[in-house]
């Protein structure tokens, strides 16, 4: 039965951080995953798979993007107005998505994964000879990762809200049920949260499919309807535009961000299906449907101006716009899905890179790792999106807070993209200056515009981002000062174990594991244990989970077993290698070296777990400010559970620590 249950919880998560940092180097660098590793199978059945998780904000974002860039009153349905709009529209998603994304930065894959904190870590060991421009890199990866979790609070509450906003185009007294339909379906998605995504995860494909063609449905008529529209694909008139009505232009800027909402997404599910299928939904499918479906909004407010309210919805037939609305409304329960599963994703990467306390990690799929519920963040999540929609009570209101977490978050993929270009792969600087131009710029403009509505719920996102580097900077420089002072207290094992034998201590039978950061220093349970037991097992295995810069290591390659020179004692130390989206599983650490080393008697099933803990107190010396050192101390009491963590067996695990005040 596991015992010091309040000891594990009040020490927090600051000693185990020292579990996954990179303390002992492997001797030679795991061999990452190959082709046969990966997500495989037939593009087309991987291309639909995409289509289902990558594409579902950006996809839905032509619900409301149109709508909030004319709800502005600045922006009007005139002929030069529109034309310039959508010529924004166009080329926005062309140069941002198109060009950036897909044919650029998912190059810069790390063992296949994509996303901003997998990006830093991919810098951070490409870095380490500049530990200055790595610190940089890794402050603009908390900023973005932050700014996603603004993101991942506002895309169900705009998404959801937009959908059923489409019942007011078929009766006005429809309104009311807007926010409470709102809420009971985003409710229901967060409540579903901790079943997964694994067999309702199929259908999503082929609503997405359907969803897509649809959209090009939608435009299509339209756009044959005043063909004239499509000049809008030229450039010119944006340019134009924001010439010749620079004022007008910016405040629609703001709005037209909204068009690439996800963005992300695609750079981030790569690990998911990989480059391949990413690419081929997006220039097969999704781009020509987004294009046909903007300019056909276009072309229908050209000869409709009045259906600027909800340029969407009234593209529709009067019959079809109740069916549309349900399909608009599943679609945006995938893109709010999406958005929170990478919540999920975003949050055990932090971890593991030692910016949050250890998180209770639920794997929701036996075949699919990436597939995992946090619980502590699910919720956090809804209580923030019920919050917007009850204070913004419209999507028009909230597309407001949209823009600056949007914008920023581009803005620092993109600077982390060309740090990466010039110092690892030190492409030419004319290269690098045509992505400044046609890229850089355009993404610091939208976010120039944005700030023009920070006063207006911009604030919210940067408010957001705030809390969560200030939660992610307070947690990694607590854990320094935890790691720091509990290496003085555990002394070398050297030491120890010269001790032991000096002391004569009596070994029983039996095995003892020690999760422990290193073998340099004793593990803290170990010398308590021999101090108030006065016995040691008769052998004794120190494992050491090391956190590589890498998504995932092959089995094959994750556990080693060291000769530290106390075999004669029967203490051995395990090296047990890990991506950072791979499982922290201490008894398949022990499975995996005896199959290295058969002459050792490692069967987890008859193991002792000791798990060392400090009981963490607060002192009167100037190791943090007196609130952050309050902030530290309750992240680390409410860090998960080490037993679940390290996937222990709790009825033959204990813990076993100490004091320690900061």
């Amino acid at each position: 039965m596991e015992s010091g249950q309040d000891v594990e919880a009040r020490s927090g998560a600051a000693e185990d951080e020292s579990m996954t940092t990179t303390l002992i180097r492997p001797t030679r660098r795991p061999r990452p995953l190959d082709e046969n590793d990966r997500p495989h199978g037939p593009l087309l059945f991987m291309t639909v798979g995409a289509l289902g998780v990558v594409f579902g904000d950006i996809g839905t974002s032509p619900l409301y993007s149109l709508q909030t860039v004319f709800a502005s009153g600045v922006v009007t349905t005139d002929r030069e107005d529109v034309f310039g709009v959508v010529s924004m529209v166009i080329w926005t998603i062309t140069l941002i998505v198109s060009f950036k994304y897909v044919f650029l930065v998912m190059r810069a894959d790390n063992e296949g994964e994509g996303g901003i904190l997998a990006l830093v870590h991919l810098l951070r060991e490409k870095l380490r000879n500049s530990r200055r421009l790595a610190g940089v890199a890794l402050a603009m990866g908390m900023v973005g990762a932050a700014l996603f979790y603004g993101d991942s609070v506002i895309t169900p509450a705009i998404s959801v809200m937009s959908a059923f906003e489409g019942l007011v185009v078929v009766n006005s007294t429809f309104e009311t049920l807007v926010l409470p339909l709102s809420i009971v379906i985003l409710t229901g998605l967060f409540l579903i949260q901790r079943w997964g995504t694994d067999t309702v995860g199929k259908m999503f494909g082929p609503v997405m499919t359907l969803w897509f063609v649809l959209l090009a449905a939608l435009g299509l008529p339209w756009v044959l309807q005043d063909p004239e529209i499509l000049l809008a694909i030229s450039p010119t008139y944006a340019l134009t535009f924001v010439l010749t009505r620079p004022l007008v232009a910016v405040v629609a800027l703001g709005a037209v961000v909204l068009t690439i909402t996800g963005a992300e997404a695609l750079y981030a599910d790569m690990g998911h299906f990989g480059a391949k299928p990413i690419r081929t939904g997006w220039f097969f499918l999704v781009f020509p449907a987004l294009a046909l479906n903007y300019l056909g909004q276009g072309g229908m407010l050209l000869v409709h101006p009045e259906f600027a309210d909800n340029p969407f919805f009234r593209m529709a037939p009067a019959w079809a716009t109740l069916p549309l609305v349900v399909l608009a409304t599943v679609a945006t329960v995938i893109a709010s899905q999406a958005v929170i599963s990478g919540a999920y994703s975003v949050s055990r990467q932090a971890t593991r890179l030692g910016l949050l306390p250890r998180l209770a990690v639920k794997h929701t799929s036996k075949e699919e790792g990436g597939q995992i519920y946090i619980g502590s963040i699910n919720w956090l999540l809804y209580v923030g999106v019920m919050t917007l929609i009850a204070v913004f009570q419209s999507s028009t209101a909230l597309a407001s807070a949209y823009g600056l977490a949007v914008t920023g978050t581009l803005l620092l993929t993109t600077l982390l993209f060309l740090v990466l270009a010039h110092y690892v792969w030190r492409v030419q600087p004319w290269k690098i200056g045509v992505v400044v131009v046609l890229v850089l710029a355009l993404e610091a403009v939208f976010f120039g515009a944005n700030m023009l509505k920070l006063f207006h719920g911009g604030w919210i996102p940067l408010v957001i981002a705030a809390l969560v580097v200030t939660v992610m900077t307070t947690w990694r420089s607590g854990s320094a000062i935890i790691k720091r002072e509990r290496a003085h207290i555990e002394g070398p094992l050297e030491d120890f174990i010269a001790d032991v034998h000096a002391a004569e201590i009596p070994r029983v039978e039996g095995l003892a594991v020690f999760p422990h950061p290193d073998s340099l220093t004793t593990p803290l349970a170990l010398r308590q244990n021999v101090a108030f037991n006065r016995v040691m097992h008769s052998n004794v295995v120190i494992v050491s989970i090391v956190n590589e810069n890498v998504p995932h290591v092959r089995h094959v390659d994750r556990a080693s077993v060291h000769d530290l020179g106390y075999a004669d004692d029967g203490i051995f130390h395990i090296t047990y290698r890990v991506g950072f989206n791979d499982s922290q599983d201490v008894p398949k650490a022990l499975i995996w070296a005896q199959s290295k080393a058969p002459e050792l008697d490692l069967d987890p099933d008859e193991a002792r777990y000791f798990l060392s803990s400090l009981r963490l107190g607060r002192a009167d010396v100037a190791s943090l400010r007196t609130w952050r050192k309050a902030l530290f101390l309750w992240l680390a009491g409410a860090a998960a559970n080490r037993t679940a963590v390290f996937h222990l067996p709790p009825e033959r695990t204990i813990v076993v620590g100490g004091q320690l005040e900061i």
